[in-house]
């Protein structure tokens, strides 16, 4: 039996962990503020300096009035090939038109955090969703690594405005790719694969990592969440990250199940658009 003393020390134990990790948060967020006012002073020096050069030239008829200064910035998707959840045995999913589903250009990152940063302990996410919440315990204990991706990136706001881009409607629901093509990812790849199940089964409820088909390290961004109990069999690296379970918001998942893909195929898009509004982490 486990004493108050005991429990109490656990308690503290976990508000340290939690502090820990809120203070690491903060810091990511600061290092990016003092990174975007970085790009922002050197824009606008780019700016005057360009307008100097104008100046000089001022009185020249023939300046070309279409003429723009500066340059435009364009959003290249990450090709992590995560695509895949495991579901099928081809390996890759099926083509999307991404301009079905909302895109987001989130910050890219050079390498994932350490696995440490999961502190080895229990989280909870609660996935703030159009259509309800979905709460999720993370199990930083059994997925280290995995655990400390998804909070770093949760944390950032990566996965804020993104929509779950593919449905198995007997089986899954697979999020996390900001280009919402199916292969997008936050600009890292990780591995090995941990805490896959040795039946190869994974129940209803399941939170586990999607990568690409044969290859254990193409682990990134793209996640999947079980609504029914299904079998994804192992390949050539193995079978899939298992790092948490859905304690919330199951019957929203097999609700967008029930109502398939958009065309009718056993493996597209969802017919019903799930867009991840927010990701909480406490």
């Amino acid at each position: 039996m486990v004493s108050r003393q005991q429990r109490d020390a656990e308690r503290r134990r976990a508000a340290k962990a939690q502090a820990r990790y809120e203070r690491a948060a903060k810091l990511r967020r600061e290092r990016r503020i003092v990174a975007i006012c970085l790009v922002a002073g050197l824009l606008v020096l780019a700016g005057v300096v360009a307008a100097v050069t104008l100046g000089d030239v001022g009185d020249d008829p023939a300046v070309d009035p279409t003429a723009t200064v500066g340059a435009t910035a364009t959003a290249t998707a990450t090709a992590t090939a995560e695509a895949t959840a495991g579901a099928t045995e081809a390996g890759a999913s099926p083509s999307i038109d991404p301009n079905a589903l909302p895109t987001t250009v989130p910050r890219t990152y050079d390498a994932p955090p350490p696995a440490t940063d999961s502190l080895g302990t229990t989280w909870t996410a609660t996935v703030t969703t159009n259509l309800g919440d979905i709460v999720l315990e993370l199990d930083g204990a059994a997925a280290p690594q995995a655990v400390a991706s998804f909070l770093m990136l949760a944390s950032d706001g990566f996965y804020d405005g993104t929509a779950c881009h593919r449905l198995l409607p007997d089986a899954l629901l697979q999020c996390g790719d900001p280009t919402a093509s199916g292969t997008g990812g936050p600009g890292y790849s990780f591995g090995p694969i941990e805490n896959s199940p040795s039946d190869q089964t994974y129940p209803a409820g399941t939170v586990a990592m999607a990568r690409q088909p044969g290859i254990a390290d193409s682990q990134g961004s793209q996640f999947f969440l079980v609504f029914e109990d299904t079998t994804l069999p192992d390949d050539a690296a193995g079978g899939y990250t298992v790092f948490g379970t859905v304690t919330q918001g199951l019957d929203i998942l097999q609700s967008v199940g029930a109502a398939g893909t958009t065309t009718g195929a056993s493996d597209g898009p969802p017919a019903t658009a799930v867009i991840i509004e927010k990701v909480t982490i406490s």
